[in-house]
């Protein structure tokens, strides 16, 4: 069975003469350890896909299976519980607060779920350590580059070992030789069962990842 399942997946917004078709029903499958991009012009879907993906947003049709259970239609909470343990994301604007230190950045996914405090820290010095941040745990945001950014926003996204990494447009804030390293580092999850989810309007990194999903006006027209 996939990690991921989408059957008749849609959503619209406004009724009668005002009603928009941001996803048409849909039909997806995405299996563990895969890294694949989303791409498409804007409007197409693209950001309403990745928001059901990510639990942030409920489909009006459809289901949604992750990991064998329906997730399409719970409530906020129980949404939002399934996604801080199994689904981790990565902002184009990394998303960062700017008061707090790097390693407690990455700390917050995991305050929520409940980790004890020593066992945070020591996980988030692990992460920050493994993306080559290990010299840097007290610096704040603000005294980082972006690509460094990038890097404790994956970090904090794996902060409670999630099966599932969503990446909306991860480089668009970045220089293309960051964006490439980025784009390495996403690889390297995949290549360690990570599912990797990405969105992209740059399509040189077609050819960096596995699987691509084109959308156009709300249709998938490529999987």
């Amino acid at each position: 069975m996939s990690l991921i399942q989408l059957r008749g997946i849609s959503r619209t917004y406004g009724a009668g003469e005002h009603l928009v078709h941001a996803l048409h029903p849909s039909d997806l499958d995405f299996d563990a350890g895969r890294f694949t991009a989303i791409i498409g012009a804007s409007g197409s879907g693209k950001s309403t896909l990745m928001n059901i993906l990510g639990l942030l947003d409920p489909p009006t049709t459809g289901v949604y299976r992750l990991e064998g259970q329906d997730v399409a239609h719970l409530t906020d909470a129980a949404r939002s519980a399934i996604r801080g343990r199994k689904i981790g994301i990565v902002f184009q604007s990394f998303n960062l607060l700017p008061h707090l230190d790097i390693r407690e950045n990455v700390c917050i996914p995991m305050r929520y779920a409940g980790v004890r405090k020593r066992d945070m820290r020591d996980r988030a010095s692990e992460l920050l350590t493994r993306l080559g941040l290990g010299n840097r745990l007290h610096h704040r945001p603000t005294q980082l580059s972006g690509g460094q950014c990038q890097r404790v926003a994956i970090a904090r996204a794996l902060a409670n070992d999630p099966p599932v990494i969503l990446a909306d447009e991860p480089t668009g804030n970045l220089d293309e030789p960051t964006g490439r390293e980025v784009i390495r580092i996403f690889q390297e999850l995949a290549a360690a069962a990570r599912t990797i989810i990405m969105i992209t309007h740059n399509p040189d990194y077609e050819t960096a990842v596995q699987r691509v999903i084109e959308l156009h006006d709300g249709r998938v027209v490529r999987a």
